[in-house]
């Protein structure tokens, strides 16, 4: 048995890279020893764009892209389809979810300079693998053609229409129609299940081929290849299989275990992850009384509620800044100066400001799904403010910053 197994590989190989590609990605790529828990949300990402898209297939099977029955499609779903509301709530769940997981795994990056050279590709990929996240998000939001899901829609795809110049046409094309209708639905439905998923795998895919070329940073920020043995491995390093491929199950059973508690015993969460008014028929004459988007977009809604209108642009300020919170993430490995990566040998000052940018996105989170109350869009306004003093104050200490000495191998 084991002469043909390997004969069926050598014969496999010769024709495909199966044993390079297994070898130069998990048996002889070696990642620092030093790994924490920090590091599971990578795979866990992984692992979550797979649920939704074996979901996603499974609902597609049964739900009608049209304006008149998708509403009706999803209740069918939901209580006529064998296991179809394990299946759909496993998908809203997931959306959620995945976003947690990027946002922590963002975080990391942040702690330990994991966007500093010779990582500024990996990083760059991954922010556009997050707007790329964002488009699919908000697309297949529009599907189920609840309350929220309509006029959520119709609230974004309007900020468009405030763009200069192409405004109007540009918010025309995306909606297809000159109100969020059965044509905005059809070409959501093709991006969000075709589209859209398609450059996210090749995202994903040159986002870990980029990171493998150059080896995995660790929370010391120290690159392991400096100091390799006789035999050419870093001695500060371990191949990545069997040793994290084991570590992350543990990560991946913790997480499962989380995931389907709230599957199976909230999966509306209060109304955070699905909201009370999109388990209502979408109604082009009634509005709900407050729209708000789903509570990982809500730091730039707050964002965009802040910013009052300026004459001449009139709305078109609160999208430029709202988009302009999201740009100048991709700049942060240029904003960033000082050559030391880890936060466990950064400035006090750098720790508080990376602390204040962790609370102030929070907040604004919470701002977002709130009301537009006088005293909210206050408070928002000075989040804004300190959310953009993050990238400014980063600029001003990275240069001159007191370190603390770096450490020569990892501890």
């Amino acid at each position: 048995m084991g002469t043909r197994t390997s004969n069926l590989a050598n014969w496999i190989d010769a024709r495909f890279p199966m044993t390079k590609m297994w070898e130069e990605h998990l048996s002889k790529y070696y990642a620092p020893r030093n790994f924490n828990f920090w590091y599971f949300f990578g795979s866990l990402a992984l692992l979550v764009l797979v649920l939704q898209i074996i979901t996603g297939i499974f609902l597609t099977m049964h739900y009608k892209p049209d304006g008149e029955r998708a509403f009706a499609s999803v209740e069918y779903i939901m209580r006529d389809v064998p296991w179809g509301w394990l299946m759909r709530y496993m998908h809203s769940t997931g959306s959620s979810m995945f976003f947690i997981v990027v946002y922590l795994h963002m975080f990391r990056a942040l702690m330990y300079g994991s966007y500093k050279r010779p990582r500024e590709l990996i990083w760059l990929f991954g922010m556009v693998i997050y707007v790329c996240l964002m488009a699919e998000a908000f697309m297949g939001y529009l599907l189920p053609w609840g309350q929220m899901s309509y006029w959520g829609a119709q609230v974004i795809i309007n900020l468009f229409d405030t763009v200069p110049i192409i405004g109007p046409d540009l918010s025309l094309w995306i909606r297809g129609d000159y109100v969020v209708a059965d044509a905005t639905l059809n070409r959501f439905f093709a991006l969000h299940v075709a589209a859209v998923p398609l450059v996210l795998l090749g995202l994903v895919v040159m986002h870990i081929l980029a990171l493998h070329e150059v080896g995995s940073n660790n929370p010391d920020g120290i690159e392991i290849k400096k100091h390799k043995g006789a035999d050419g491995i870093p001695v500060d390093g371990i191949p990545f299989h069997p040793y994290y491929t084991v570590k992350d199950l543990v990560g991946v059973g913790v997480f499962l275990i989380i995931f389907m508690a709230i599957v199976f015993y909230a999966p509306e969460l209060g109304g955070l992850f699905l909201e009370h008014d999109n388990f209502v028929p979408a109604n082009p004459l009634v509005t709900p009384e407050h729209i708000k988007p789903v509570w990982y977009f809500t730091p730039y809604y707050a964002i965009l509620r802040a910013i009052p209108p300026i004459p001449l642009v009139d709305q078109f300020s609160g999208v430029f800044v709202m988009g302009a919170a999201i740009v100048v993430l991709f700049f942060l490995p240029w904003i960033d100066r000082n050559e030391v990566r880890s936060v466990r040998y950064r400035s006090t000052a750098f720790k508080l400001n990376l602390a204040m940018f962790a609370i102030t996105f929070v907040v604004l989170a919470y701002l977002g799904m709130s009301p537009a109350e006088p005293v909210l869009v206050l408070l928002a306004q000075l989040f804004t403010a300190l959310y953009f003093l993050f990238f400014i104050f980063l600029y001003i200490i990275s240069k001159n910053e007191t370190t603390k000495p770096v450490p020569d191998r990892v501890t």
